[in-house]
């Protein structure tokens, strides 16, 4: 710790010092409690959220009503419009529905022991992909086929789903919204009937994400409207600050660690016999 001005007592069967400060106090709470990790923030579903309804509004409205994230409704659309006989309509849907499947090996891909060698963090190579990728769309000419648009961002959506999956402590979907609704409306019923305290805060939590979606939806809906090259460059500023969110946090946590001291080596400015130890008020 650095610079404390806390009080040093004598004390203890073994005549140890007993550190009397606040801010030990406060640094043993940070040390027994286990750091959130930024995949699992609301903070950072919030934006990935944001990000997943804009994907599909964006291929919606702009590239001719096929989802990009919601591969259910492309599978469906394929299945009706097949029945149909519209065969050139139906298997206007495949592709999206191909990148998917390729985005979900990619991700996975990542995690394996010869990825992790190259690839540190799995979770900030797959926004810096994100990142690139939609970047790289909104610099294609206008006119750029609907078809080659839409497996491109199917499959940087797949990429995000299959990597961000845990929303604190609960399995959650940052690009589809079916799932999160029906565990916000759970938790929300437990709460009410349970009083269970921990279900009210999942609720909240989920019921955040989904709102998110909705406002990554709508606005996107009215930017695509406009300009679809002014929603990809709004993804990309949201997915930065995606990633700016793991390295304040990493920097964070460099500045709240303490650095650990041998226990049987005198306190600065103090000389005291070998094997006194520093023990911590409770």
């Amino acid at each position: 710790m650095s610079r404390l001005q806390g009080e040093l007592v004598r004390g203890g069967s073994g005549g140890g010092w007993i550190v009397d400060h606040p801010d030990v106090a406060a640094t043993r709470a940070d040390l027994e409690t286990p750091r959130l990790p930024t995949s699992h923030s609301v903070r950072l579903g919030v934006l990935l959220a944001l990000v997943g309804g804009a994907l599909d509004a964006f291929t919606f409205v702009g590239h001719g009503g096929v989802f990009a994230n919601a591969q259910t409704g492309n599978i469906v659309l394929l299945g009706i419009e097949g029945s149909r006989g519209q065969w050139v309509r139906a298997l206007h849907h495949l592709p999206a529905i191909l990148a998917f499947i390729m985005g979900v090996v990619v991700a996975e891909s990542l995690k394996l022991p010869r990825a992790a060698a190259v690839v540190r963090w799995p979770a900030r190579a797959a926004l810096v992909l994100e990142i690139v990728v939609l970047a790289g769309v909104a610099l294609l000419p206008t006119g750029t086929a609907d078809m080659f648009v839409i497996v491109v961002i199917a499959f940087t959506a797949s990429v995000q789903v299959s990597t961000f999956r845990k929303l604190v402590d609960t399995a959650y979907n940052t690009t589809m919204t079916t799932g999160n609704l029906r565990t916000a409306v759970q938790s929300v019923y437990t709460a009410v009937v349970h009083r269970d305290r921990e279900a009210a805060r999942r609720a909240r939590q989920f019921a955040t994400v989904i709102a998110a979606f909705l406002a990554g939806a709508f606005g996107s809906g009215l930017l695509t409207a406009t300009g679809a090259v002014h929603t990809l460059w709004a993804l990309v500023a949201l997915l930065a600050m995606a990633l700016a969110l793991f390295v304040y946090d990493e920097r964070a946590a460099a500045r709240s660690a303490v650095p650990a001291r041998p226990v049987d080596g005198p306190h600065p400015g103090r000389g005291r016999a070998a094997g006194t130890q520093v023990h911590f008020r409770r």
